[in-house]
C-alpha cells in the first residue's frame, strides 16, 4: 500500500546505513514509520510504498521499502517545508511571507521564477542567489543519495562525497569508485571496494590493487609511521585484498614507477615510503645539517655578563643547564631545548630573547598549535604565531600551500619554536624550506610528552641522531616544588607513583570504582563541587581529559553527559541537531580539522579591528549564536576571534568539555578531570598519563581506580614508530663531512 504525509518527528536513525523510525502526520491522522531512508528531513511531504505491521511492544506501524519526497501541495505543507531549516536563508519567518505573498504558487515560483522572490522584504539579489543555488542542491543531492543507498553508505558520507564530485557524482563512482578513498576524508578503502564489488570490478583488477596499497600506506601513515616495511606491507595487503602476494609485489613496483612509492632499501631490511613522507624526511635531514653545521655569524656579546644583568633585573637565579642553554643558542646554528614542567624552559626562552633583542636581532616566535601560540604570547610578553601563520599559508584553487620557503624564507634572525614534540614530519619540512642557513634555529618541547599526531617522531629523531646540540634541563625550581602537579608529573615520568590528596595541594585522586559511579562523580566535580570551593568556571576553567574515544568514558559518552549537566536544552537558547551530536549557544567546541580559509574577525566596540583566514584542529571555542533562519552558527576562538559556520560546514566542530589526551597537546587548563578506568594496553601509557596531568595549571582531580593509575605509570611501552629522520641526518652528516 501507499501513504503520503509530513514527517513531524525522526524518532532515530541509524547514521551508517540510514535506517530510520519516525512519525508521519497523514490525512488519517499519525503514525510511526519504520525503514532504510538517509536522505529525509522534518517537514518533507513523502510518499512511502510498504505494509501496516504491529509490533509488539510499539505496536501498529507502517514498514516501507520505497520512499521518495514529494512537494506539499497545501499551505501549511509549503510553508513547514520552507521553514524546516533545508534551505539556508529560509527560515520560519520568512517561509511564512513568502506563503502569504504566494501562496500555493510559492514552490513554482522558487523554481521556475525565483527573480520575484525579491517582492518579499529582506530578500536582496546575495540571498537571492543563495536560496536559488541551495534549493537546486537539494534536488540534486536528494537523486544523488537515493543512487548511493544502494551501497550502503551512511548520510554522513554521502554528503562527504557530493561536497566533493557535486553532480559528477555517479559518473565518477561508475567509472573508479576507488577515488572515494583517495579524494575523501573518512571514506576508507573498504567502502570504495564495496561499491566496486557490486559495479563488477575484478578482486585482481590493478586499480583495486594499487588502492589497497595506498590505503594501507594511509593507516600506517595515521598511526604516526612514516614508512612500512615491505614484508609487513605484503602480509597486510594480501589479507585486505585476497591475492596473491606476486599481484602485490606488481602493485608496488607499478606505484613506485609513478613516484606514488618509494622503495629504500637500509642493507638490513626493505621499507616502503608513501611519497610525501620520504621527500620530508630526507629534506629535513638535509636542511637540520645545513643549518647546524653552516657558519654563523659570531655576536659581540658577554653572555655571562647578560645573565647576570637578567638575575638582577628580574630577581631569579638561573639553573647550570639554563645558563649552558642561554649561551648555546648564541653559538649555534640550531638548538634544542628540552625538559619538563617546572625546569624553566620558559625563563630560558625569555632570556634569549631578551639577549637577542638588545644585540638588534630579529626574534621570531612559533608554535604548531592556536592554543600554543597564544600561551608563548602570554609567558614571553611578544607576538607567537602558528607556524602555518608563519609560513603564510596560501591556496592555489583548493590546495593549500606556504608562501615562505627557500625562495622567500622567514626574516629574522633567530626563530624559536615552542612545543616542538607535536611537530609531524610534513610540518617540519615546510618550516625548515623556509629558514635560511645562518638563522638560528632553537626548537624547544618536551621530549617525553606523546609524539605528533602526524607522521614522524620528529623531536626524538633529531635528539636521537646526536648531531645537534641538546640540552636538557632537569632541574625542578623550588616555587615548582610546592605544586604536586610538577612533583608528580617528574614521579610519573621516572615510573615512581604519584603522591596523592597532600593537604592543600593541588593533585587529587577520586577513589570510584563502578564506571556509572565515575561518570557521575566527573559530573559533578565540573557542575558544582569545583566551581563552588574553587570559584572556578565550570565551561572555561574545566577540562575533561580521556584516553579514549568511545565507551562510557569516552568522549561522546562524557560530552553528552557534561553538555545536560552545564549546558540544557532550554526554550531560550537556539540548537542545531547534526547527527547524534546537538550544538547549543554556549557549547564549548573544538575545530577537529585544519581549516586554512575559514575566516575569522575581531570585533570591538561593535567594530571589526582584524580579520583573516584560518582556523585549525584542536582549537578551542564557544558557541555564541545560531541562526536558523539564516543556517549560520557562531563560535568565539582566543576570547574574540568571531567565526561563522554555514551549517553544511558543521561536520568540522565537536563539543569539547571532554577531548582526548592526544587532542589537548599544546593546550594549558587551569582545572583538569580525568576518568582513570579500564582501556586498551596502547592507550593506559605512562607518557600518555604524563601529557595529561601536565595540561593543568592549578588542579588536577583523577576520578577512578588507583590500580589503573598504577599500571599507567608503569606501562612505558611506547608503540614503534617507523621513522628513519635519525638514521638519515647521520647519513647527511657523514657526505657533509666528507
Amino acid at each position: 500500500m501507499v501513504i503520503e504525509g509530513i514527517i513531524e518527528e525522526i524518532i532515530y536513525r541509524n547514521e551508517s546505513n540510514g535506517y530510520t523510525v519516525g512519525r508521519l502526520n497523514t490525512s488519517d491522522g499519525d503514525i510511526t514509520i519504520v525503514g532504510y531512508a538517509p536522505f529525509i528531513n522534518l517537514e518533507e511531504t513523502v510518499s512511502l510504498e510498504g505494509e501496516l505491521i504491529y509490533h509488539t511492544k510499539y505496536g501498529e506501524q507502517f514498514s516501507f521499502t520505497t520512499i521518495k519526497v514529494v512537494m506539499p501541495s497545501t499551505l501549511k505543507g509549503i510553508e513547514s517545508y520552507l521553514s524546516s531549516g533545508l534551505i539556508p536563508n529560509i527560515g520560519p519567518k520568512t517561509a511564512k511571507k513568502i506563503v502569504e505573498k504566494f501562496g500555493l504558487e510559492s514552490l513554482d515560483i522558487i523554481q521556475y521564477n525565483p527573480e520575484r522572490l525579491k517582492e518579499i522584504e529582506g530578500i536582496g539579489d546575495k540571498k537571492l542567489q543563495k536560496i536559488m543555488e541551495a534549493y537546486e542542491e537539494q534536488r540534486e543531492i536528494r537523486d544523488i543519495m537515493v543512487y548511493l543507498q544502494q551501497f550502503d553508505i551512511s548520510i554522513n558520507n554521502g554528503i562527504k562525497i557530493y561536497k566533493q564530485y557535486g553532480s559528477e557524482t555517479i559518473k565518477v563512482l561508475s567509472e573508479n569508485p576507488y577515488r572515494l578513498s583517495e579524494d575523501i576524508y573518512g571514506i576508507g578503502f573498504r567502502t570504495a571496494d564495496a561499491i566496486a564489488k557490486r559495479i563488477g570490478v575484478s578482486v585482481d583488477s590493478p586499480y583495486r590493487i594499487e588502492a589497497g596499497l595506498k590505503y594501507i600506506m594511509m593507516e600506517f601513515a595515521s598511526e604516526g609511521h612514516c614508512y612500512a616495511p615491505k614484508d609487513e606491507l605484503i602480509n597486510k595487503a594480501t589479507n585486505l585484498l585476497n591475492t596473491s602476494a606476486d599481484k602485490i609485489e606488481d602493485g608496488i613496483r607499478e606505484l613506485a614507477l609513478k613516484n606514488n612509492f618509494y622503495v629504500i632499501n637500509t642493507g638490513e631490511e626493505t621499507n616502503i615510503y608513501y611519497a610525501p613522507y620520504h621527500i620530508a624526511e630526507n629534506n629535513v635531514a638535509r636542511k637540520i645539517v645545513e643549518l647546524s653545521r653552516v657558519e654563523i655569524d659570531e655576536l659581540d656579546v658577554d653572555a655571562d655578563k647578560e645573565i647576570q644583568n637578567i638575575e638582577e633585573k628580574n630577581n631569579i637565579a638561573f639553573g647550570n643547564k639554563q645558563k649552558i642553554a642561554i649561551k648555546e643558542s648564541l653559538q649555534n646554528g640550531m638548538l634544542i631545548i628540552t625538559g619538563g614542567p617546572g625546569t624553566g624552559k620558559t625563563t630560558t626562552i625569555n632570556a634569549i630573547i631578551s639577549i637577542c633583542e638588545d644585540l638588534g636581532l630579529e626574534v621570531v616566535l612559533a608554535a604548531p598549535t592556536g592554543r600554543a601560540a597564544k600561551r608563548m604570547t602570554e609567558t614571553t610578553g611578544r607576538e607567537a604565531k602558528t607556524i602555518h601563520r608563519l609560513l603564510e599559508i596560501s591556496f592555489i584553487e583548493e590546495d593549500a600551500g606556504f608562501s615562505r620557503d627557500e625562495d622567500n624564507p622567514i626574516e629574522a634572525d633567530v626563530i624559536i619554536i615552542d612545543e616542538a614534540s607535536m611537530i609531524d614530519i610534513l610540518l617540519m619540512n615546510s618550516l625548515l624550506r623556509a629558514v635560511s642557513p645562518g638563522t638560528r634555529l632553537i626548537l624547544v618541547g618536551d621530549v617525553d610528552q606523546l609524539p605528533s599526531v602526524g607522521p614522524g617522531n620528529v623531536l626524538k629523531d633529531i635528539i636521537n641522531s646526536g648531531t645537534i646540540k641538546v640540552i636538557m634541563l632537569d632541574e625542578i625550581f623550588r616555587q615548582s616544588e610546592e605544586s604536586m602537579i610538577i612533583v608528580n608529573a617528574h614521579r610519573v615520568n621516572k615510573g615512581e607513583r604519584p603522591l596523592l590528596n597532600e593537604k592543600d595541594k593541588d593533585f587529587f585522586f577520586m577513589s570510584v570504582k563502578n564506571t556509572q559511579d565515575i561518570l557521575n562523580t566527573i559530573t559533578e566535580l565540573n557542575k558544582t563541587r569545583l566551581p563552588n570551593f574553587y570559584g572556578v568556571d565550570p565551561i572555561r576553567d574545566i577540562q575533561i581529559l580521556t584516553p579514549m574515544k568511545k565507551g562510557d568514558l569516552g568522549i561522546i559518552s562524557l560530552n553528552k553527559h557534561i553538555q545536560q549537566a552545564l549546558n540544557p536544552k532550554s526554550k531560550n537558547k537556539a540548537e542545531k541537531q547534526i547527527g547524534e551530536m546537538v550544538f547549543r549557544v554556549g557549547d564549548k567546541v573544538m575545530q577537529i580539522k585544519n581549516n586554512y580559509k575559514l575566516e575569522w574577525k575581531i570585533i570591538k566596540d561593535g567594530y571589526e579591528v582584524e580579520k583573516g583566514e584560518g582556523v585549525f584542529n584542536g582549537d578551542f571555542g564557544y558557541i555564541t549564536d545560531i541562526d536558523i533562519e539564516e543556517g549560520i552558527l557562531k563560535v568565539l576562538f582566543d576570547e574574540e576571534k568571531e567565526v561563522e559556520y554555514d551549517f553544511k560546514q558543521l561536520d568540522e566542530l565537536r563539543l569539547a568539555y571532554a577531548t582526548t589526551v592526544h587532542k589537548s597537546q599544546g593546550s594549558e587548563f587551569p582545572v583538569i578531570i580525568m576518568p582513570i578506568s579500564s582501556g586498551p594496553p596502547m592507550l593506559l601509557t605512562r607518557n600518555l598519563f604524563y601529557t595529561a596531568i601536565t595540561r593543568a595549571k592549578k588542579l588536577v582531580v583523577l576520578v577512578g581506580e588507583e590500580k589503573y593509575m598504577y599500571m599507567m605509570v608503569k606501562n612505558n611501552i611506547i608503540a614503534k614508530r617507523y621513522s628513519s629522520l635519525d638514521r638519515k641526518i647521520k647519513e647527511y652528516l657523514s657526505m657533509f663531512l666528507n
